[in-house]
């Protein structure tokens, strides 16, 4: 396929531009209606979705539609639910210094955006945050990730089923069509990927001071204190380090073990990884598979860190590597350098808490932190740490509230979005002062007469 050249994406955001001068984007009705379309469109199209995550990643059926088409509808209603609320003129308080003066927070669209999305969840991370681009009322130029080609063409056929090219529309490409697209003028990027990639985003935003929505990874640690329901955790543990293979950027990174649970805790990780997967996890229709040989070659030289516990088969010709424990692992290695992306979880133990604390504290802030144990003593881990979200007794499962926020903090992403905030992102929130004239008091204007008095209530 062609790849598209410097002088075409400059079209495309022109006339972009021009769709949404025409103030069409701005109307409640008319983001309503595209939604309640682009939900439609979906619907129809859910069998190739899913063969097409099926193609490129292995994806099950249940797991596409629970990972990735769920969610996206599940936000889509939520925005038709809440959009006329949050669209209106917010009055606010005004103090008593500006009476009879009004207040308001208008929300307006900040304009043409660039969304581009990574390959892990493909569906999701593409069509999430065009849900908030078309609640805010924006236009959007969207740019799924070569590397899963399947879905990126299914992607482009329901964009173009579902809007007018002006309106959103899709551009095909690898890593050069993404330079190309950065050296465009846009009122938003929102961007989904590594925090090396995170970094180049934001440095041609500064160009135009483009306002940036970055949401990264990092390496997002795991802690199972004494006093954790070992069985219940190892069970969540596995589910979160083994649902896409570990291809998540929540997904649990790293794992912080008390000592006397290490031993208790791999025999309850194999077990559960059969309950989900059986006994020969290759042949389950369940597990996914790692996106591309190159991929593939990172994790397994990043597999010889340490020492296999558990798991540790791989088969390249279909890409397929176990959920797989490793120990004796020291802060040095490989394998605790960056972010794994794979299903390999790296053990360490511990018997004070606040080491592990210091440890997370001393390395870069991580999207995600994952806590078992009595719950106090999770809020206090909680307290002590930064991180972009997480869960207590539990994996992943903070991305499914639309009423949490979602995104990162430092080098695993600014900005969040999903419900409101998917809608406040693509937004500009306009602060107005409405004053009568039927009233002008004085006491503003040179020679500030009753300044003494007026000082009082300041």
């Amino acid at each position: 396929m062609k790849e598209i050249s410097k002088e075409q994406i400059g079209e495309l955001v022109k006339r972009q531009r021009a769709f949404f001068a025409n103030g069409s984007s701005r109307q409640i009705d008319f983001r309503i209606a595209h939604l309640k379309k682009l939900k439609t469109v979906i619907l129809q199209y859910e069998e190739k979705i899913c063969a097409a995550l099926w193609a490129d990643l292995h994806k099950s059926r249940e797991e596409a539609f629970l990972t990735e088409i769920s969610i996206v509808l599940g936000e889509i209603d939520y925005h038709l639910k809440h959009l006329k609320r949050w669209a209106k003129p917010d009055w606010r308080i005004t103090p008593i210094k500006l009476l009879p003066s009004k207040s308001r927070i208008h929300y307006e669209p900040l304009g043409c955006a660039l969304i581009i999305a990574p390959w892990n969840y493909p569906f999701q991370l593409l069509f999430n945050p065009l849900v908030g681009a078309i609640s805010s009322g924006c236009t959007a130029l969207l740019k799924p990730s070569p590397y899963t080609p399947h879905v990126a063409e299914v992607m482009a056929e329901i964009v173009t089923k579902t809007f007018e090219s002006d309106y959103i529309t899709t551009v095909q490409g690898g890593r050069n069509v993404n330079t190309l697209l950065l050296e465009e003028r846009f009122d938003l990027i929102f961007f989904t990927g590594s925090p090396a990639l995170g970094k180049v985003v934001m440095q041609a935003a500064s160009r135009y001071l483009t306002p940036v929505v970055l949401e990264l990874g990092g390496k997002s640690p795991c802690i199972v204190d004494a006093g954790a329901a070992v069985d219940l955790a190892a069970k969540r543990i596995a589910w979160g380090k083994s649902i896409n293979a570990g291809q998540t950027c929540i997904a649990p990174d790293y794992l912080f073990i008390h000592y006397t649970l290490k031993e208790e805790f791999i025999q309850k990780y194999g077990e559960a990884i059969a309950s989900m997967y059986g006994a020969e996890v290759a042949q389950s229709p369940y597990y996914p598979r790692i996106v591309n040989d190159q991929a593939m070659t990172r994790l397994m030289n990043l597999m010889q860190s340490g020492r296999v516990v558990y798991g540790g088969s791989t088969d390249t010709s279909t890409r397929f590597i176990a959920p797989t424990l490793l120990d004796d692992i020291k802060p040095d290695l490989p394998i605790m350098q960056e972010e794994i992306f794979g299903p390999l979880l790296p053990m360490m133990t511990f018997n004070s808490l606040q080491r592990v604390a210091d440890f997370v504290n001393e390395g870069e802030k991580p999207l995600a932190l994952y806590y078992f144990g009595p719950p106090s003593k999770g809020r206090d881990m909680i307290a002590k740490s930064s991180s972009g979200g997480g869960c207590i007794n539990d994996t992943l499962m903070h991305i499914a509230n639309h009423h949490l926020p979602f995104g990162g903090v430092g080098n695993s992403g600014m900005g969040s979005y999903h419900g409101k905030l998917s809608f406040l992102a693509f937004s500009h929130a306009r602060g107005f002062v409405s004053t009568p004239t039927g009233v002008d008091l004085p006491f503003r204007y040179p020679p500030f007469r009753y300044f003494q008095w007026v000082r009082k209530i300041l």
